[in-house]
């Protein structure tokens, strides 16, 4: 038997090919993808520019040495720093993501395909800027678009089938494999260069999702995904500057991602065979990951919340007056729901709070509203009924929601509330399947985000600077011949 291992260096994984082939070689022409891109690049700005109101998202914000004003740097929107592409990329991805606000992809995995935004803005702008000074042309936002489209379908097509959360790694992953391979092409890659680049995405070592759950949720997750894309942008450099890369990352026996970190932490996983352990594509890249993206419009909630918060607010009127009534109250969910974000006991911190499904559900039923202020401290510890009628709520798995929750062709993510009280009556049951942001309520949702951008622009700019950014993204063709620049121009500070 021989010891010696074969040298022989493989042609680079098939999965990564595909994603180098789609990212250099599909043309995007969906208008439906292009629209609900523009409309997805104000909602991600607008929850980055919200996020600028609180301390604990702004103090991890700037040069790593004060003061450092870079040549040619990334602008963050909302602020007057100008940094090199990676540090904007990590400040960018965390006002994103600050919040829990941003728009939703659900599947076997989770995320916030918006989150590649960090690296896609802060590598364009820089570009463009650099462009210009050597007398070319800019980079137009028809180009960021096209990438953010991109990204969505990277991360969102690998999401489908393949959990990574149950090998215990968090989905910031698919942010920075997909924020590797759009920014690589922004910045020229050949296929080469861009096979290299993705197979250092895949190679790092991964973020574990303990920072999500009980009892360790904190807010690493709230700059999880900044960290990601920023990653990502060095990854891209490092590639372009010729760095080898490592064709064999997924599927080297013993050495490579699925027989570390795909497999072997995960008893049920390890016993599949081999080929099993791979990742799985339920479809071919395309558009169709923005053309179903979920958008988080009415609450700042982790988005299985989401219809549930949508029910406490409609049964708010009936409990209101009521709430030293209450005798227990029955949420019902899919599966997901109760592996991520249903919590008993003491709540730590804000990041804790907005992943508690009962909390999220016990707000608005008392006050009729959820908004980022009411998982701060001071509103919790003002308000101990919330504690009280979390302590009442049994969440209850209904099959149906669960089923209807993978299903391609539903995609629902249904919760159902219903109240009782100490004199035997209760509430209806109140059952919401799609939330607002859903693809299925797009005519009614659409409306109340542009509601939500220019609210969100109020917080940071004045009225005339508001009604001039909302002029132009409001305007498909007029947004897509902007150069990069120019657009970035309008949201400093």
């Amino acid at each position: 038997m021989s010891t010696v291992e074969a040298n022989v260096r493989p042609d680079y994984d098939v999965e990564l090919q595909k994603i180098a082939d789609y990212v250099l070689g599909f043309t995007i022409d969906s208008s439906e993808a292009l629209d609900t891109a523009r409309y997805c690049l104000m909602d991600t700005l607008g929850c980055g520019l919200l996020a600028l109101r609180f301390p604990e998202c702004t103090k991890h914000l700037g040069p790593l040495v004060e003061g450092t004003v870079v040549p040619n740097g990334a602008r963050v929107p909302g602020t007057s720093f100008r940094l090199d592409p990676v540090k904007a990329a990590w400040d960018i991805g965390a006002i994103i993501r600050w919040l829990d606000y941003n728009d939703t992809w659900l599947a076997a995995e989770w995320g916030h395909p918006s989150d590649n935004l960090g690296g896609i803005l802060a590598i364009a702008d820089h570009l463009s800027q650099k462009r210009l000074a050597q007398g070319e042309s800019p980079l137009t936002m028809r180009e960021v678009l096209e990438a953010m489209i991109m990204a969505h379908e990277i991360q969102g097509i690998l999401a489908l089938d393949n959990s990574f959360n149950r090998v215990g790694l968090d989905h910031v992953v698919l942010v920075k494999v997909a924020s590797t391979a759009v920014v690589a092409k922004l910045m020229g890659a050949g296929r080469e260069q861009l096979l290299s680049a993705l197979s250092h995405a895949w190679v790092d070592g991964q973020s574990l999702r303990t920072y999500r759950h009980a009892p360790n949720a904190g807010s690493r997750k709230s700059w999880a995904a900044g960290d990601a894309t920023s990653r990502a942008v060095r990854l891209a450099d490092i590639a372009m500057r010729g760095e080898m890369g490592i064709p064999g990352v997924l599927s080297a026996p013993q050495w490579g991602f699925y027989d570390i970190l795909f497999s072997h932490t995960n008893r049920d996983l390890a016993l599949k065979p081999e080929a099993e352990r791979k990742f799985s594509f339920q479809r071919e890249f395309g558009t169709y990951v923005m053309e179903n993206i979920l958008f988080k419009i009415s609450f700042p909630a982790e988005f299985h919340a989401q219809t549930a918060c949508e029910a406490a607010v409609t049964l708010h009127p009936q409990v209101k007056d009521r709430v030293n009534e209450i005798d227990r109250i029955v949420l019902t969910t899919h599966d997901s729901a109760i592996r991520i974000i249903s919590k008993e006991g003491s709540l730590a911190n804000p990041a804790d709070r907005d992943h508690c499904l009962q909390y999220m559900t016990a707000v608005p039923l008392i006050f009729g509203s959820l908004t980022a202020e009411h998982y701060e401290d001071e509103f919790h510890e003002a308000n101990p009924l919330i504690d009280e009628l979390r302590g009442k709520m049994e969440v209850v798995e209904n099959e149906g929601y669960s089923r209807d929750y993978y299903d391609p062709e539903r995609r629902s993510i249904a919760n159902a509330i219903q109240v009782f009280f100490k004199d035997g009556s209760a509430t209806e049951k109140v059952e919401v399947h799609y939330p607002v942001g859903h693809r299925r309520r797009r005519a009614e949702g659409i409306p109340l985000l542009v509601d939500k951008f220019r609210r969100n622009l109020a917080t940071r700019f004045p009225a005339g600077r508001c009604e001039q950014i909302l002029a132009l993204c409001e305007e498909q063709a007029r947004l897509e011949s902007t150069p990069v620049n120019r657009f970035v121009d309008l949201f400093v500070i």
